[in-house]
């Protein structure tokens, strides 16, 4: 009987090489398809996993698991890698991993498969994942592999074997750069932009539009928060309202990319050592983030945001280096989902050529006094406790100070 292996299919050469490169081999290859908000034909990538070998195809829809389950998680968070990138394509692929070793489950078998290389973060995403889930897995990793890499030495290699084995190849010319897309983000890396100081045509983005070329007039949103997760969008301008998570962010998607929000370039750390330029469409995602970091700021504790945020750069990279199921996540996890207990109200925005720009905020949770804070009032401060207050904040550099004179 033959092995059985699961492999993440896209329908895209690589995976399609693959696909018969395994049933060569001697597998009997099940594709898996996973939809995460790709505009992609999945229909048409079915019928290809068929014809090319495939004696099975799952296409599973996991958009609104995505939205709920890593999206918000990682807005709760502020999830930010290296202070830029919202880690859309590290959010999606736990997600994808953790539905493949399901079906592994299902169908039996403790092989699976994937197409990422050997030198970006996707194979670590995926294979962490794997180990975790099914800690007796079997990964087959083709780009990893001796026998795969003497035979296609490049995309031309690819090409020409899968004519020979009547592989369906599109006669289109390729892009100039590689992309990923989900309901969260559009990617683009490789080809030309490996250049850093290449300047990316306006006509590459496909999710927002250019800023300067956004409508002249803003739009007003209220976005409203439940212990740090969005619930409802209504916008002010026309009355509309979406409080389901996966319509919530499709129509921030829209949104953000009508008026130019959500675009970032940037040169960063990849987990196996070396640097990468990526360009990112974050157009719902930037417009919650930045939401969230507001509302934050009208009902978080000052300690409990210190500390907090001191630990937003590890979270980030355990999504980034594929870590979402460890241990360590699991604690940070737990932290975050504590910290934001009172983070629940109204943030009032408008989006504008690129920005969105913060104008105003309500919290039944609001830790912000009027009568404390104002300038006109005393308030209920007393403010000569001020100079006790400072005299003693004060010692500790009087005393650093007496001895540097010394000296």
């Amino acid at each position: 009987m033959k092995e059985k292996v699961i492999l993440a299919y896209s329908g895209g050469l690589d995976t399609s090489v693959i696909l018969k490169w395994l049933i060569d081999k001697g597998y009997d290859v099940v594709a898996y398809i996973a939809d995460v908000g790709q505009a992609d034909d999945f229909e048409a990538a079915r019928e290809k996993a068929q014809k090319v070998g495939a004696s099975k195809v799952y296409l599973e829809d996991l958009k609104k698991e995505f939205v709920t389950d890593f999206i918000f998680p990682a807005i709760k968070a502020n999830a930010v890698y290296e202070g830029k990138y919202l880690l859309g394509t590290s959010l999606a692929r736990p997600l994808i991993a953790k539905r493949q070793i399901e079906i592994a489950g299902k169908e039996g078998t403790k092989i699976v498969a994937h197409g990422a290389t050997g030198k970006g973060n996707d194979q670590v995403r995926f294979e962490m994942t794997y180990h975790v889930l099914m800690p007796e897995v079997r990964v087959i990793s083709p780009w990893k592999d001796e026998a795969y890499l003497a035979m296609f030495e490049g995309r031309s290699d690819m090409i020409r074997y899968a004519k020979d084995k009547g592989i369906p190849v599109p006669a289109t010319h390729d892009k100039p750069y590689s992309m990923d897309e989900n309901i969260m983000h559009i990617s683009y890396e490789a080809g030309v932009l490996e250049d850093p100081g290449f300047e990316p045509r306006k006509d590459m983005f496909l999710r927002t539009r250019d800023p300067e070329e956004a409508p002249e007039k803003g739009e007003e949103l209220m976005v409203e928060f439940r212990q740090g997760v969005p619930v409802s969008v209504q916008n002010i301008s026309d009355g509309t309202l979406k409080s389901d998570p996966f319509e919530l962010f499709q129509y921030l998607n829209a949104l953000g990319g009508k008026h130019g929000v959500g675009r970032v370039d940037m040169v960063e750390n990849r987990f196996v050592g070396m640097k990468s330029r990526g360009v990112y469409e974050t157009p719902g995602g930037t417009i919650l983030m930045q939401a969230h970091l507001d509302m934050e700021g009208l009902t978080m504790d000052r300690e409990v945001k210190l500390l907090r945020d001191g630990l937003i750069p590890k979270y980030a990279q355990l999504i980034y280096f594929g870590f979402w199921y460890s241990p360590e996540m699991e604690v940070l996890t737990a932290l975050m989902d504590k910290a934001q207990e009172h983070v629940s109200g109204k943030v009032y925005l408008k989006l504008y050529k690129g920005n969105v720009v913060i104008k105003g905020r309500e919290s039944k949770e609001s830790l912000y006094d009027e009568n404390i804070a104002s300038m006109d009032v005393h308030g209920g401060y007393d403010q000569k406790d001020a100079i006790g207050f400072i005299r003693l904040n004060a010692l500790r550099l009087k005393a650093s100070a007496k001895r540097i004179k010394q000296k």
